[in-house]
């Protein structure tokens, strides 16, 4: 059973989560080389190899999820939906583009303004929910701590600093301009970079508190705070949709899923190949980038092959944002530390308020991991 938890932490979440990806994309378009090539070795021993086996049941729950959703509106047992959403996210990757994959998945992804909606149906008690959105409830106990540090690993997740940095470096290949013309960035390009990461990062942290938000006035209100099933999930929007429900859910599942799994295992494989200094992007074709593939095609593999061992997909996501949550602070303060460098950043540094809200960010991740660890 998971201790009850209020909306309050998205405001921290989204501070920070803001900064820290400014931070990523600030010192890949200034640089435009990769995260990986600047933290490579220390980062692909101390985070990205053990980042890459902890992203395996996060990559899990996402083939898990849309197979248990859709079993909600078919009936067809989820042991049968996992491998066909494997192969036919395999078979996306080696006969699409990821770019292609993100313009037609990223519609079913709106299916999630549905809880902002199911909220104004679910009888929430608004000036309680305002009052501990900016007021924090906090408890010192391992469970309440564990649960602040799975919402921050999941919002701050290691995997989105090479996401981002590598997509940065994608736009300036795509655009035709080689390794020579993207050194250095104007300001333009940086107001773009960081117009682009706080409105995707707000849009997130928007839904994120709407999700918590018509959960606990759902779910929570009612005494279920145990959710172990797509099913009991899918309740949360029951107020909005009646019976219906379930497609919704499956439907956001579905956009959001597909997009998880190929930012998870693409994360994955940008990290790996720059720290050992591969060759390899999304944008390359499998026959000229076969190990960057290959790492994909093998977490992919491995993902499948937890969900076929049984484990609670609920469980592994949670405790799978846990561990992102332990390892992400020890590569935030590897990229403060680079772009708060002259030599790596040129006149493009931190400027004093990203570099103290990196800081915070830091810091507050930190003492969340020390005190789970500590707390009884």
């Amino acid at each position: 059973m998971l201790p009850r938890h209020h909306p309050s932490a998205t405001k921290q979440n989204e501070v920070d989560f803001v900064a820290s990806s400014v931070i990523a994309a600030a010192i890949t378009v200034a640089s435009i080389t990769p995260i990986g090539k600047f933290t490579a070795p220390v980062s692909y021993e101390l985070v990205e190899h053990p980042w890459c086996r902890a992203s395996l049941p996060t990559d899990m729950i996402h083939l898990g999820g849309m197979a248990e959703a859709t079993q909600l509106i078919t009936g067809i047992r989820s042991l049968i939906w996992i491998p066909f959403y494997a192969l036919f996210i395999i078979g996306l990757l080696l006969w699409t583009s990821y770019k292609l994959i993100a313009k037609i998945f990223k519609w079913l992804t709106l299916v999630l303004f549905a809880y902002v909606l199911a909220s104004f149906y679910a009888h929430v008690d608004w000036r309680h929910a305002l009052a501990v959105t900016f007021v924090p409830h906090l408890e010192w106990s391992r469970g309440f701590l564990a649960v602040l540090v799975a919402i921050l690993g999941t919002t701050i997740s290691p995997y989105l600093f090479f996401w981002q940095a590598a997509q940065e470096v994608e736009e300036e290949r795509a655009n035709g301009r080689t390794l020579a013309q993207s050194k250095g960035a104007t300001t333009g390009e940086l107001r773009t970079a960081r117009a682009d990461t706080i409105a995707g990062m707000l849009f997130s942290n928007f839904i994120m508190y709407f999700i918590i938000l018509t959960t606990a006035a759902t779910l929570n209100a009612h005494g279920q705070t145990n959710i172990a099933t797509a099913r009991q999930a899918a309740e949360a929007l029951r107020p909005l949709a009646g019976d219906g429900a379930y497609l919704l859910f499956t439907l956001g599942l579905i956009g959001t899923g597909i997009l998880g799994v190929l930012v998870l295992v693409g994360s994955c494989a940008y990290a790996v190949a720059e720290g050992a200094a591969w060759r390899g992007s999304m944008a390359d074709k499998p026959r000229s980038a076969r190990k960057f593939y290959a790492v994909m095609a093998v977490a992919m593999a491995l993902g499948f092959a937890l969900n076929c061992v049984g484990f609670n997909a609920v469980k592994m996501l949670f405790w799978s944002a846990v561990i992102n949550g332990l390892l992400a602070p020890p590569l935030i303060l590897l990229v403060i530390l680079l772009t708060s460098s002259q030599r790596v950043m040129g006149k493009r540094m931190n400027s004093p308020l990203l570099r103290y809200l990196g800081w915070a960010t830091f810091v507050v991740m930190t003492a969340a991991a020390v005190g789970m660890l500590i707390a009884s």
